[in-house]
């Protein structure tokens, strides 16, 4: 081969070793190919809104116990509700208060309250009861043993029915005693008895003893009692409380006697 020749070969092969180097390069230049992008994160679901609340309910009575004509205090305190009420007549409420009642029976009062997260209900019971009877009065004397304890007879002197001193002294305290006992004891009178000693006719007696009666009920009434509850009558010589025939027994028969009864 000719000096030429070589000389031409060594310039291709220089340009091509030139154009290999070159192709070389380029492709070391190219860049990778950048990985695919990630994923983006699904969105978050949105958070559900909790179901209404159930209404919550404190129902009490104070006291719980009473006697027939007392009263007890219903007491009440409610949240989530719109609707309202107590049975047994109390009706509509507001969701806190309080009402007085006045069972005449034990009566169980229920409230019910009702709203978006359902229907709540709450019971209390008062128990009534009956009274004790009251206890009997204290044991007292009655208006009929009063008198017959405590009034006394009024004596006369023989055939008269004046009334003499000893008469007007016991006369004046049975006034005080039986405007007493008048004036507590509205069912009561008194019969005023006359009654006479066996001497004279019964005829006699009979007239001398309604006057001995009607006089000492003008004493009586001439000293404030009233002659509406005074009644008189004469026994004459029937009713003696003595038979002995002397001045001492007649003297314990001549007289006024007082007895009681309903008017």
């Amino acid at each position: 081969m000719s000096r030429i020749s070589r000389l031409r070969f060594r310039s291709a092969s220089a340009a091509a070793a030139v154009l290999a180097l070159l192709v070389f390069a380029s492709a070391c230049k190219k860049k990778a190919p950048a990985p695919p992008p990630a994923p983006a994160p699904a969105a978050a679901a949105a958070p559900s809104a909790p179901p209404p609340e159930r209404p919550s309910i404190t129902f009490s009575a104070e006291p719980t116990s009473i006697q027939k004509g007392q009263s007890a205090l219903l007491r009440w305190q409610i949240s989530n509700a719109t609707d309202m009420s107590i049975d047994q007549g109390v009706g509509a409420v507001q969701s806190s208060g309080q009402r007085q009642v006045y069972p005449t029976d034990s009566t169980t009062y229920t409230l019910t309250a009702k709203g978006p997260g359902g229907t709540s209900t709450e019971s209390v019971t008062v128990n009534v009861t009956t009274p004790p009877p009251p206890p009997p009065p204290p044991a007292t004397e009655s208006s009929i043993d009063i008198i017959n304890s405590q009034v006394k007879d009024a004596y006369f002197d023989y055939d008269k029915s004046d009334i003499r001193d000893d008469a007007r002294q016991a006369l004046t305290g049975d006034a005080d005693v039986l405007k007493k006992v008048f004036g507590s004891d509205t069912q009561i009178a008194v019969t005023v008895e006359g009654h006479c000693d066996e001497r004279g006719s019964a005829e006699y007696n009979l007239a001398l003893g309604d006057r001995r009666a009607n006089a000492a009920k003008e004493f009586l009434v001439q000293l404030g009692v009233s002659g509406d509850r005074l009644k008189t009558i004469s026994y004459g010589k029937e009713k003696p409380v003595c038979t002995d025939a002397d001045e001492s027994c007649y003297q314990r028969n001549r007289r006024a006697h007082f007895s009681a009864g309903g008017q």
